[in-house]
């Protein structure tokens, strides 16, 4: 910016302070005398204005600066005198040497002393810059000018006593003070600041709701003692209760605008701008219906009257609506992390009201809440004056008193039960979240002035809903008929009437979970709760007893557990007590039944459920099931190869748990396939209705472009565009559509050329031509047109004389070439009449021309015209057309090509004609056919998207004015803003860099950008190419700044008589006010914050990659005037002597030609760190929530992307809040889809890419329009925020909870970003998979799940939690098959079952199991994935999209990733403890070392991999399998896959995976990580040590629960050793439990062995080496002949060794598990053993997995097979190709 002395000639030089005020543009001579901002700490933010001021002045007067600097270190020592802030006694040094340094050598130069000179330089400046600058000057260079001059004003203060002040600067400084808020930053509207006013504010809709406010004339003005400092000037209503109130100025500020925005964005819509004059009932009442919808259903709730409907008397309704209103928007804008709290906001607006007299003695400080405030509105306004007695007289409030009297003490409670939190580590049950604590204020207690938690309630769902009718099922079929008429014989009716004990049994099993599981929350639960638990389980025991004996009593000829009840009971016979007591059992379930069907909707969704279909379904199902079964229990098993533990226990029993765990297991995911099935049938007809995919290709566009501009105004075009009277002919409105159309198709054809998303000729091609207004042909874009008038030429030279109709026949037929031609024809006569001068000439052209039209209208053109010299016309017209086009520099040359006459008007030619030459010369020569263009792939998928949109379903565009104001929120944290040149250039091991990788990936884009900056492209230029095809911050600025653009065009377009065709229905004085208007209004409506939490930390940051960061967000403020980011700051403040730290929200926004810097706007202080109690986004979104504007906000993640064409469409996408039919409500969250850009950069993108689309297009759709619900995770949602005022974070949960409506619009997208590596992608699943394990524990979950009806909680459930239960499921099923079948093999059971044909014949058991197969390899991810891309491009394209992926091994990854939502998910079940991973955001082209991938999926799905390896060897070792079954082949198959793709996957989706070098460098850096030892501080990726304990740290800190259920899943691994031990050669088939015992014998001896060695190497160590080699030698030796020796006495045999191995290693896994489980209770020598042994188990498996791997590698060919799966073709030759290049690089550089 240019100084106080004038503007500087060379650019300015900007630097950032640490601490936080205003910064200025320095001129360049300052040089670095500026350092000394920099040096600023913290704690002294005032002290960086005053070095700031010094730096600008230097120029103007030195000396002035110097006393700057004087002033800024006395004000150092004043406010810390003992230097004890960090960095404050370096700022004084410094400070103090720089005075001494300018002391004697800077001269006066206005006066002879430095009090004189302070006094006329602060006249000078004040009479040069303020008063001059009031009407001549901005309102923020004013409040510059003003900053400066306070600082002057303090440093006169401490160079000259006030008594020795002139009158004239006395002056000056009291009209500078008493206007103080009138030089403050503004945000949108400089409500009251001095200066030229800009053009919103001369906005009818704004200077009324601004009077509005101000009607401040009948309140009762606030009265303070004299003492007090706080000023009183009411100018409107926020001014007055911040008189009552205490609220701080930021927060006035901030929520003054806001209320205005939103008046001003209702009232205007629909309404004549001439009579606009003040604000109407319906607007204020629409508004605070709005606004307080919440707060009125919590007081009907809570039986409470709502005060916003008391007014007192003497006052405008009006202006008494607007007092409540801002009262609670100054309540919710100083919230903080309160305004998760919903109903506290309420609670706390509603004492605002309350009496004085309501309160008690005996209250908590956290519950005085707003009773201590000076007083309340409804007894201020009923008193109308405030008492003036000294006794009643109240000191008004300081800016800071509602903070620190009503959030502080709330925020406090918050805090104290987020640490009790410890991370995320400590139980559900002993502290309290948000939700919990919001609770409070739903119940009547909180008006009792007492804080006191009501506990958690969960509860369960009924289980014998479920398993009763699969009883009843099962006994129908156990009867030898097998017939339904058996249920009319009475025995069969008595057995099938046992079902009812089942029940009583589960009832009584749900009452003991309810205990158990609410145990620890019984000490905050009310009495009759805790009552209520226990008659539950006293009543289920009592009816478990009952049933039984009631049962016994009925029947006459009992048996098994029946008979032994009738002995109890002895001889008595009741046959119809058990009836009764059936009866009196269901009483509680009929009456439940009666009530819940007694509503008319409830009663018609359960007359929906077809109970007939369930029951013909379950019969089929389970009959066939059953014969195998009753088979089973009638064989008669002879040989039992394994000891019985519990003899009396029949083994039959054991096996029919084997066979049928599993398929009541595959039973739960039944329903997920249906629901996949049915979701995307469903979906993708419903898609089909909205017209989805009906232009997918160009092909398509240039059947329907003619109607793609109508349909644009149909869309778009407000209806005042309609209002036109006169009548048009039809190609006149077609004229009219395309001249309105063309402007925004030709932005939106530039924005793609800006994005290199095209090149030049593409750019030339798509535009359309602008008409002028007295033009009559329709100009269409050049790739319609295209090789047309070559093809007419042919036409017409091959037609013969006398065929004029089938000449023009054949022309006609194709639309596009009779246009080329007409405009080919009318365009060569505008050039030749524009060409000759004289007037002869010109009639022989025209007398041609008519000479052509004559012979056309007679039909004698072929006749009088000679075809068969078009090609020769042709070619000279092209030559003449060159000539014209061409640059001539040389007068001579120019001559003798054109004649002397044309000369007058070359000029004119070549600056406005040329486009029409040039559209003339393209089409005169374009032979090629236009199909391809344009090239790029991504660029015709985005015209052909808005294309197909324009025919969908939306609602049509209202005016800009009319439309709903809306904000684009973005959270931003430590992700990538801006490339530098350092990270694009940085090469990997193989010399791939980033900037190489996107050569290659985008490279079309890499040559378009190359051509627009005419092949001279900077460093800065490449890194913004690159910046914006990576997931940066930039992209995202960049899109959602393309609404604003959006915004102008539209406002363009609105402008009375806008290309001459159309009048406004409003009349303005001149064209001045319209242009002024049109630029006003896109800030009007819309708003754009990012949420940058760290922005303050990074601008006192000394890491230059951080002070990188921050310039680069800087630099987007000042390339996006409009952008606003908001920011937590941390100060160091001195209190009381003491240094504490204290936390603000700070909105900043960039500078411009006044200022370089950003400005701050408003400041806002919080009670605390807001992040230290929730999660890092939802804090850091809620923080900048308060600076969003308008009635709508749209969540944008950073990775996130938009199009201008997109953002066109936000005026339809808001309509739809209004939009809803007669049976739904209006939605309060609108839904969009996403387009997935990374897929193009590997083959998981891709696969992440397609599955995404899948999620976010057919699923949504399907869930939103049929079910009315959606969950609405993804980020890109437009919420109602005037309905959500008091918002927790945007949650689908939240929403539909509070009765709200999702919405899923398919017309409209946004670009989204997703992982693109293995190791990334696994983070983001089990980031995910552990946020529904959290869920699945939460609250929401449970409540949705009461209140959906069965069809939505069914939706629900199997797009949320079930997905990742039923992926669970799936692993769980393999595991209980696999385990059935050892089972059965080990036991001999197997051979006995498979010996009865009629079981194995049965194929009904394995068919079972197919689902579980077909859920397993991804194919229900694929099933949406394919009817989507077949809706939208094709079923050709979506089938071989289906083989491709196959060939890129899509199910080995779908499979993988399986695993990972099984693991994490059922991890967060069992233990908790769910945390944010980061996944970062980059591209993948770094090789991942082997180490790596074996900690992040060792225990994930090694582990697993591997003992369902040794399952399936076992099996097929052991077993006699269906060889001649090939479902059962296809079973075990598919669980072959699940294992290699477990083993394997990470590897193979590795780039340079099987690269031999690399191979070697991973196993050396393996054994390093191996060897090296842990300890604090030592990160897991340096030490195996460290990841251990860290990989096994949610052990430390889970409940018993979890521990028990550790323990009890470990068991599962001695279960080898059992069954194989007697399957040894050396056991000789005995089944005695000696042969049990002796194998634990085994497994004690070589523990001891091993622990032989450990301690051996401890005490001998390396002085004593050779003792201990001969110790290991002998007992080497030893075991060898003890070998030996069983070998020849006892039959031990090879076989017998390796069997031996299986057996052993899964126990010695499973004591491990067992060990680790009991960690806590482990003494420190047997920790470390089970540390090493692990140890030991990591080494083998590692040892297995790198055998194959290395194998692979040698071989040369696998390497470029796997590049070539991962990557494209273009990626994969130049990975070689550098590869190459790199190694000769390496041979010829000198060693």
């Amino acid at each position: 910016m240019a100084s106080s002395s004038g503007t500087k000639p060379s650019p300015p030089l900007r630097r950032m302070s640490k601490a936080h005020g205003m910064m200025f543009d320095l001129p360049s001579n300052i040089g670095n005398s500026v350092v000394d901002t920099d040096m600023v700490p913290s704690s002294l933010p005032s002290i960086a204005l005053i070095l700031r001021v010094a730096n600008e002045i230097q120029d103007d007067n030195p000396r002035v600066a110097h006393l700057c600097r004087v002033y800024a270190l006395k004000e150092a020592d004043r406010m810390d005198p003992a230097s004890s802030g960090r960095g404050v006694r370096q700022l004084k040094t410094y400070l103090s040497t720089k005075i001494e340094e300018e002391k004697d050598e800077i001269k006066c130069q206005l006066a002879r002393t430095d009090e004189r000179e302070t006094q006329l330089y602060y006249q000078i400046f004040y009479e040069k810059n303020i008063k001059e600058g009031q009407d001549t000057k901005q309102p923020e260079e004013m409040a510059k000018f003003y900053r400066i001059a306070m600082v002057l004003r303090d440093v006169l203060k401490t160079v000259l006593p006030s008594s020795q002040v002139d009158y004239k600067t006395v002056k000056y400084v009291k009209e500078l003070e008493s206007r103080k808020e009138q030089y403050e930053h503004y945000n949108i509207l400089p409500l009251y600041a001095v200066g030229i006013k800009p053009p919103i504010m001369k906005l009818p809709e704004i200077t009324v709701p601004f009077q509005a406010i101000r009607n401040v004339e009948n309140l009762p003005m606030p009265i303070a003692h004299s003492g007090s400092d706080v000023n009183l000037y009411v100018n409107d209503i926020f001014d007055w209760l911040l008189s009552l109130y205490g609220f701080q100025k930021g927060n006035i500020a901030n929520q003054r605008e806001h209320l205005i925005l939103l008046l001003a964005n209702i009232h205007v819509r629909s309404r004549n701008l001439e009579t606009y004059y003040q604000l109407d009932s319906f607007t204020i009442q629409h508004l605070t219906d709005e606004i307080f919808k919440n707060y009125e259903s919590w007081c009907h709730y809570m039986h409470r009257e709502p005060n916003i409907k008391r007014y007192p008397q003497g006052y405008a309704v009006q202006q008494l609506q607007l007092i409540y209103i801002g009262l609670y928007l100054l309540i919710w804008g100083e919230a903080s992390n309160i305004r998760f709290m919903p109903e506290c906001i309420c609670y706390i607006f509603h004492n605002c009201f309350m009496e004085s007299s309501h309160s008690k003695s005996g209250m908590l400080n956290i519950t005085l809440l707003v009773l201590k405030m000076a007083s309340d509105v409804f007894e201020t306004l009923s008193c109308k004056v405030h008492p003036v007695s000294d006794a009643n007289q109240t000191a008004v409030p300081d800016h800071e008193y509602f903070l620190r009297t009503v959030i502080t003490p709330i925020y406090k409670v918050l805090l104290k039960e987020a640490r009790k939190n410890k991370e995320g580590r400590a139980s559900h049950s002993t502290w309290s979240n948000y939700d919990d604590l919001n609770e409070f204020f739903w119940s009547e207690n909180c008006f009792m002035l007492r804080w006191r938690r009501e506990g958690e309630k969960y509860y369960f769902q009924h289980l014998d809903e479920i398993p009763l009718p699969n009883e009843a099922m099962v006994i129908v079929a156990w009867r030898r008929s097998g017939s339904v008429y058996t249920v009319f014989d009475e025995g069969f009716l008595r057995r099938l009437l046992s079902i009812f004990i089942t029940s009583a049994v589960l009832n009584l099993f749900e009452a003991v979970l309810d205990v158990a599981l609410t145990f620890n929350a019984w000490r905050s639960f009310e009495f009759n709760q805790i009552l209520r638990y226990l008659l539950k389980l006293i009543m289920g025991a009592i009816w478990v007893v009952i049933l039984p004996i009631g049962y016994s009593i009925s029947v006459k000829y009992p048996t098994g557990v029946i008979k032994f009840l009738k002995h109890w009971t002895g001889n008595m016979q009741n046959q119809s007590l058990y009836n009764y007591l059936i009866v009196l059992y269901l009483i509680p379930d009929l009456l439940a039944t009666v009530l819940f069907v007694l509503p008319l909707l409830r009663k018609k969704l359960e007359l929906s459920n077809w109970r007939i279909v369930t029951l013909v379904m379950w019969w089929n199902q389970i009959f066939p099931l059953v014969r195998p079964t009753k088979e089973i229990l009638d064989m008669h098993v002879e040989n039992y190869l394994l000891y019985k533990i519990v003899p009396n226990v029949a083994h039959k029993v054991g096996a029919l748990i084997a066979i049928w765990a599993p398929i009541i297991l595959v039973y739960f995911m039944d329903a997920q396939i249906w629901y996949a099935i049915f979701s995307t049938l469903f979906g993708g007809v419903l898609g089909a209705f909205r017209h989805v995919g009906e232009i997918r290709t160009l092909g398509m566009l240039r059947s329907r472009f003619r109607s793609v501009p109508r349909a644009f105004i149909e869309r778009f075009l407000p209806l005042a565009h309609h209002d036109s009277k006169t009548k048009l002919s039809d190609n006149s409105i077609e004229q009219k559509n395309m001249a309105i159309f063309s402007q925004m198709w030709n932005e939106f054809i530039c924005s793609m050329r800006e994005e290199d998303l095209i090149s030049n000729k593409d750019q030339e091609l798509l535009l359309v031509p602008c008409s002028s207004s007295d033009d009559s042909v329709i100009r269409w874009p050049l790739f319609l047109l295209a090789s047309k008038i070559p093809a007419a030429l042919n036409i017409a030279k091959d037609s013969k004389r006398k065929e004029d109709a089938k000449l023009i026949k054949l022309i006609n037929s194709d639309f596009y070439m009779h246009s080329a031609v007409v405009e080919c024809y009318k365009t060569i006569k505008c050039l030749i009449d524009g060409l000759l001068e004289d007037e002869a000439d010109k009639k022989i052209v025209l007398k041609i021309y008519d000479e052509v039209s004559n012979s056309l209208q007679q039909g004698k053109f072929l006749k009088e015209f000679k075809m068969s010299g078009m090609p020769l016309l042709s070619v000279k017209l092209e030559k003449w057309l060159k000539i014209l086009m061409a640059d001539h520099w040389d007068d001579e040359i120019y001559k003798a090509q054109i004649t002397k006459a044309l000369q007058g008007i070359m000029d004119t030619i070549t600056h406005d004609v040329m486009i029409n030459g040039q559209k003339l010369h393209f089409l005169l020569t374009f032979k090629e056919s236009a199909a391809d263009v344009p090239r790029n792939s991504e660029a015709r998928r985005r015209i052909t998207f808005f294309a197909n949109s324009l025919f969908m379903n939306m609602p049509t565009a209202p005016k800009v004015s009319d439309m709903r104001s809306f904000s684009v929120l973005t959270p931003y944290y430590s992700e990538h803003i801006l490339f530098t040149d350092d990270e694009l250039n940085k090469e990997n091991e193989d010399g791939i860099s980033t900037l190489f990788y996107l050569q290659k990936i985008y490279p079309d884009e890499w040559t378009n950008f190359r051509e627009r900056r005419h092949y001279q492209e900077s460093k800065e230029d490449i890194c913004n190419w690159a910046t914006y095809r990576g997931q940066t911050l930039f992209r995202s600025v960049r899109g959602m700044m393309y609404y604003r653009k959006a915004l102008e065009l539209q406002c363009a377009l609105e402008l009375p008589n806008h290309n001459g065709l159309w009048h406004s229905r409003h009349t303005f004085t001149s064209r001045e006010e319209e242009s002024a208007r049109a630029q006003a209004l896109p800030d009007l409506k819309f708003t754009y914050v990012v949420s940058c939490q760290i922005y303050g930390t990074l601008k006192n940051s000394d890491d230059s990659h951080d002070q990188s960061r921050q310039r680069s967000i800087l630099d987007l403020m000042l390339m996006h005037p409009s952008l606003r980011v908001a920011y937590i700051d941390e100060r160091e403040e001195t209190v009381n002597g003491e240094s504490e730290k204290s936390f603000y929200s700070v909105l900043v926004k960039g500078g411009d030609k006044f200022d370089g810097y950003e400005r701050e706007i408003y400041r806002i202080k919080l009670p605390g760190p807001p992040t230290k109690i929730g999660g890092g986004k939802p804090e850091n979104q809620n923080h900048a929530l308060i600076f969003t504007r308008g009635e709508a906000l749209q969540t944008i993640d950073m990775n996130q992307d938009n199009y201008f064409e997109e953002a066109f469409k936000m005026r339809n996408v808001l309509e739809e809040f209004e939009h809803s039919c007669h049976w739904q409500r209006k939605p309060t969250i609108l839904g969009l889809r996403e387009h997935i850009f990374t897929g193009s950069v590997s083959s998981l993108a891709w696969f992440m890419s397609n599955q995404e689309t899948s999620f976010v297009t057919i699923s949504q759709r399907f869930l939103a329009s049929p079910l009315r619900y959606t969950s609405a995770t993804n980020p890109t949602n437009s919420v109602s925020l005037i309905f959500w005022l008091i918002p927790q974070e945007v949650s689908g949960f939240n929403s539909t909870l509070r009765g709200g409506y999702i919405t899923h619009h398919d017309y409209i997208q946004v670009g989204k970003g997703r992982d693109v590596g293995m190791n990334q992608i696994s983070s983001f699943e089990a980031k995910v998979a552990n946020g529904n394990g959290e869920q699945t524990l939460s609250r929401d979950v449970y409540r949705l799940g009461c209140r959906f009806d069965f069809f939505r909680m069914l939706s629900f459930y199997f797009t949320t939690v079930g997905f990742y239960f039923n992926s669970m499921v799936t692993v769980l099923t393999v595991y209980l098959f696999l385990y059935g079948r050892l089972y059965l093999v080990m036991s001999g059971m197997e051979k006995e079952i498979l010996e009865k044909s009629i079981i194995n014949q049965n194929k009904s058991l394995e068919a079972a199991l197919i689902p579980q197969s077909l859920f397993q390899v991804g194919l229900l991810l694929v099933l949406p994935m394919l009817m989507e891309i077949s809706l939208e491009k094709g079923f050709r394209t979506a089938l071989a999209d289906f083989i491709i992926m196959q060939l890129q091994l899509a199910s080995v990854f779908f499979t993988f990733q399986l695993g990972t939502k099984a693991h994490y998910f059922g991890r967060t079940i069992l233990h908790g403890g769910s945390k944010y991973r980061a996944t970062g955001r980059g591209f993948v082209v770094f090789h991942a070392k082997f180490a790596d991938n074996y900690r992040l999926y060792s225990r994930s799905h090694f582990v697993k991999g591997f003992e369902l390896g040794i399952l399936l060897v076992v099996y097929e070792v052991y077993g006699v399998s269906y060889r001649r079954s090939s479902l059962y082949l296809f079973i075990t198959c598919s669980i072959w896959f699940l294992v290699g793709s477990w083993l394997f996957a990470p590897f193979v989706f590795n780039p340079s995976g099987f690269d031999w070098q690399k191979t070697v460098d991973d196993w050396a850096d393996w054994k390093r990580w191996m060897g090296f030892r842990g300890g604090i501080g030592i990160q897991p990726e340096k030490s195996w040590e460290s990841w251990w304990e860290r990989e096994h740290e949610h052990l430390k800190y889970t409940n018993i629960r979890g521990r028990v259920l550790e323990i009890i899943l470990a068991l599962r691994f001695f279960v080898y050793q059992y069954g194989i031990v007697y399957h040894l050669d050396i056991a000789h088939h005995s089944r005695s439990w000696r042969v049990y015992g002796l194998s634990w014998g085994v497994i004690a001896a070589a523990f001891l062995l091993s622990k032989i060695v450990s301690v051996g190497r401890q005490l001998l160590g390396i002085e004593l080496e050779l003792v201990f080699r001969m110790l290991k030698a002998f007992l080497f030796l030893a075991c060898l002949g003890i070998t030996i020796l069983l070998s020849k006495t006892y039959g031990l045999t090879i076989s017998d060794l390796l069997a031996a191995v299986l057996a052993f290693l899964p126990t010695g896994w499973g004591i491990l598990l067992i060990g680790q489980a009991c960690r806590p209770w482990l003494k420190g020598l047997m920790r470390n053993f089970m540390k090493e042994m692990s140890r030991a188990y990591d080494y083998i498996m590692a040892l297995l997995l790198f055998m194959p791997i290395a194998i692979l590698s040698w071989l040369p060919f696998v390497s470029e097979f796997q590049t070539r799966i991962l990557f494209n073709q273009a990626f994969s030759r130049g990975l070689q190709i550098s590869i190459i290049l790199a190694g000769r690089k390496d041979k010829s550089s000198p060693k």
